[in-house]
């Protein structure tokens, strides 16, 4: 129902009610039949399956499995770590989940305790669940709008809708019914919504929707059906963990068939071939993941983003487009004068600070910005009360006149209040020579023909009309809020008060121009987040005008060629229509709560994966359905930030960017920790393969793939996760969203490094197979134990040399390496160790043989870098 467009008896025909409001026995009959003024929740699972649907993920479930195997093979050690992981990260998802069902509880806190209402002809304090529609509710400043009313009273009433619309500044509020049929909830201004506070004036309103009838209940119902989308990642380690799986165990079983079609002893084949499977599972997947993404979580933390969902971290690295609320974010989210027209002159923002230096050509203006005005100062000196009443006062602050002590000098002694009508308010106040001055400021278009005469300088000068609404108009297509201030000296206070008779006759002084002007940063934050592929797209609920004036001052768009379009046109295209423009448009303005998530699913659609921003109730379920949703961390209501993967603690679109880059190392370095361990499996499987095909022996025992597959991806793996980010990371491209996890030649090197690792691991073997089996069996290990270590120093970067990058930027890996190297010689040297893993001694010449064999791998792979990157800049100079 559009109650908006009814007039006041119209709405209460339809209610069946009266200014008088409802009797008790009526209402609690309506109560039963409309249920309570509350937002209504869907069950909830218990905590338990949350917790046991955290084991259903494919990799998850693998290694389980490895848990299971490693266990009959009787390597119990394996078992413990294996569950450990597994329990670890079901406990961090479990919790993810908890703290994610929060929102609603949140939405439910923001509805008013307690309301006043007409009941019986009288007023009455009601529970505002008690609510019904036909109630009438009596509104004041400082209280809760209580439910959706249509209002029948607005007597300077304003209210805060920014939680709900996205309006940056309160809404002034009519009583008089609205024509057009379809405006959005932001310009309903004859309405007042649920959970929204009253920060102005006072009003009355007839209740016409309770509970998830409301718009805030529409948007609890929206956020109730939206499924959050799986991160990048989590997609790719499902379909990494699938596959890898599958080929596992194939190589294992033709490993098994040729070993017992060679008449190697059965027992044996099956527990290598089981070893193998454990072996190449890298188990230490999830703990790599994990840390990495809490390290970087950590790091954020420092630079105000606070990472509510691990995962989303690295999903930062993934986006393609970020969708940004404007206040705030974007901009300061503090009213500011950018531009005065005083003296038949414009001065812009830069020229203001020298309006000081000439007090008085600008004393009558500044005095009725710093008088005609309804801000406070508080014990501190700031400035408190409407943001834009709050910028003018400001801005006489600056050229030195003090609003304490000009109502000292001034006092105020009487006023014609502001009203949405007039869009004027007028002050009085004593004046010099025991006269009096009215000062009246409002739209420019509305008070330009009831002026007479202007103010240049210190004399009275004809009123050039338009050229002061040619001047209004230029300011407003700059995105500024234009304000025209006048004054009328008086010899006494007219007996009739009324605007028609004091709002005449007057003399112009000049405009003001205001906006909330873009953080410093933003634009330089805008232009990294283009050179990294990632599309800035402005969403706000502000005027269209300011949006993209914002937006051009910022690098959002370059010119005003660039599409943008408002809530209502786009409520004008078919899904179809907008779909095929979403990835063309970079602002849009005047939008409502179901088009954020609108322009969220249609960008998804397109196969983009999208960082949405928001501080609201509005927002929250755009947050939710978003690739990443960043809550504001100072303006955020609870519900947008239990709804959203991370919060911006400072509101800052900058610290986006700064996420952004930490998202890309990180998945950087999780894509080297998957190359490392896979090559390095690679090498353990090609050697087991190829030497018995040779006439040779099977070259390791269970026991010695277990221990590499320990020592080699546990320490030196985990320590990939504290590698700096590569050199130029935020001039790539993101990464597309169905990229596999073996793009960029991962699948070759693992295939080829680790063929070359096997083959110098074999060339050991029958180098020294003239000795004792435990022998050779030792140099094998230590060789491919080695030869693991120095590749896992060759790709901690795919565009540096390891000379060049330096040994030191990554301290963490570099004590992993010497670490794993002094276990490897204590298997060898440490006597009790050796029947355990079926070691013996190496003299110094063997140990520095072995040495001398491993570091093939490192220098190869350092080739075939250099190689790689001399061709690469060499097709790019061809360009």
């Amino acid at each position: 129902m559009a109650w908006f467009n009814l007039a006041e008896e119209q709405v209460f025909q339809r209610l069946h009610t009266s200014r008088e409001g409802l009797s008790s026995q009526e209402a609690n009959r309506r109560l039963g039949e409309t249920g309570r003024n509350e937002l209504i929740e869907k069950p909830k699972r218990t905590h338990l399956a949350m917790f046991f649907d955290q084991f259903k993920d494919f990799m998850i479930i693998v290694l389980i499995g490895a848990a299971i195997v490693a266990g009959l093979t009787g390597d119990a050690g394996d078992t413990i770590a294996i569950i450990v992981i597994v329990i670890l990260n079901a406990v961090i998802g479990f919790v993810q989940e908890v703290r994610a069902e929060k929102a609603m509880a949140a939405l439910k806190k923001m509805a008013a305790p307690e309301t006043i209402v007409l009941r019986d002809g009288a007023t009455a304090s009601v529970p505002a669940s008690s609510l019904v529609p036909g109630d009438i509710v009596i509104l004041k400043a400082g209280r809760i709008v209580p439910a959706d009313l249509r209002l029948i009273e607005a007597i300077s009433l304003k209210v805060d809708e920014s939680a709900l619309t996205g309006e940056s500044t309160p809404v002034s509020k009519i009583s008089d019914a609205l024509t057009d049929d379809s405006l959005p909830v932001a310009d309903r201004s004859n309405m007042a919504f649920k959970s929204t506070p009253v920060v102005f004036g006072r009003g009355m309103g007839v209740v016409v929707a309770t509970g998830m009838a409301t718009e805030i209940g529409k948007i609890a119902r929206m956020l109730q059906s939206e499924e959050e989308v799986k991160t990048p990642l989590q997609q790719r380690l499902a379909r990494f963990g699938r596959n890898l799986a599958i080929v596992i165990l194939l190589l294992c079983a033709v490993f098994f068939i040729a070993g017992l079609l060679r008449g190697e002893e059965p027992l044996l084949i099956l527990l290598t071939a089981i070893s193998l499977a454990v072996a190449a599972i890298p188990e230490a997947l999830p703990a790599v993941v994990t840390i990495s993404l809490a390290l970087g979580a950590r790091k954020l933390v420092k630079q105000n983003a606070l990472i509510r969902r691990l995962p989303a971290v690295e999903t930062l690295g993934s986006v393609t487009y970020i969708c940004s609320d404007k206040t705030g974010t974007l901009t300061m989210n503090e009213m500011h004068v950018e531009a005065l027209f005083v003296n038949e002159k414009v001065l812009p923002a830069a020229d203001l600070d020298q309006l000081k230096q000439d007090p008085d050509e600008h004393r009558l203006l500044m005095t009725a910005l710093a008088l005609s005005n309804d801000a406070s100062v508080d014990k501190d000196g700031g400035l408190i009360g409407d943001p834009t009443e709050t910028a003018l006062c400001m801005m006489a602050r600056k050229a030195g006149f003090d609003k304490d002590e000009l109502v000292t000098r001034y006092p105020r002694v009487a006023e014609v209040a502001f009203d949405s009508e007039r869009k004027r308010m007028t002050t009085f106040h004593r004046w010099e020579n025991g006269g009096f001055v009215s000062f009246t400021k409002g739209a420019v278009e509305s008070m330009i023909d009831l002026c007479v005469d202007s103010q240049s300088s210190s004399e009275t000068k004809p009123l050039d009309s338009d050229r002061v609404l040619e001047t209004a108009e230029r300011m407003a297509k700059e995105g500024l809020r234009t304000l025209g201030i006048c004054l009328r000296p008086w010899d006494r206070l007219p007996e009739d008060m009324t605007a028609e008779n004091v709002e005449s006759g007057m003399t112009f002084l000049g405009l003001a121009g205001l906006m909330d002007p873009p953080r410093e940063e933003a634009a330089e934050a805008v232009r990294l987040c283009k050179s990294a592929g990632i599309t800035p797209v402005m969403i706000t609920g502000d005027h269209p005008a300011t949006a993209l004036a914002i937006a051009e001052r910022i690098g959002i768009t370059e010119s005003r060629a660039d599409i943008a379009i408002t809530g209502v046109e786009l409520d004008r295209l078919s899904q179809e229509e907008f779909e095929s423009r979403v990835e063309d448009i970079r602002v849009y303005s005047r939008v409502a709560p179901e088009q954020k998530l609108r322009i969220i699913k249609a960008l998804q659609n397109k196969g983009q994966y999208v960082a949405m921003t928001g501080d609201g109730v509005n927002d929250a379920p755009a947050l939710r359905r978003a690739n990443i949703g960043l809550a504001m961390g100072i303006t955020g209501t609870d519900v947008s930030k239990e709804a959203a993967h991370m919060i911006l603690l400072d509101d800052n679109f900058a610290t986006i960017i700064k996420a952004v880059r930490e998202g890309r190392r990180i998945f950087d370095n999780i894509r080297k920790f998957i190359k490392y361990t896979l090559t390095s499996n690679s090498g353990e499987l090609w050697t087991l393969f190829i030497a018995p095909f040779l006439g040779l022996p099977i070259p390791l025992l269970p026991i010695h793939i277990l221990w590499i597959n320990i020592v080699t991806d546990g320490l030196p793996g985990l320590a990939l996760a504290a590698e700096p980010a590569e050199r130029g990371i935020m001039q790539k491209p993101p990464r597309p969203p169905d990229e596999s996890i073996f793009a960029h030649g991962l699948a070759v090197d693992v295939v080829w490094i680790g063929l070359l690792m096997g083959l110098v691991t074999i060339a050991t073997q029958k180098l020294s197979i003239a000795v004792g089996i435990e022998h050779w069996q030792t140099m094998v290990l230590t060789v491919l134990c080695f030869s693991q270590l120095g590749y896992v120093l060759s790709i901690r970067s795919e565009q540096e040399s390891l000379f060049k990058r330096g040994l030191l930027t990554n301290t963490a890996l570099l004590a992993a390496i010497v670490l794993t190297v002094a276990l490897q010689l204590a298997i060898i040297y440490i006597p009790f160790l050796n029947p355990v893993f079926h070691t013996s001694p190496l003299s110094i010449t063997e140990l520095m043989i072995t040495f001398g064999l491993s570091v093939i791998v490192f220098f190869a792979a350092e080739l075939k870098k250099l190689v790689v990157i001399k061709f690469i800049s060499k097709r790019e100079g061809s360009r």
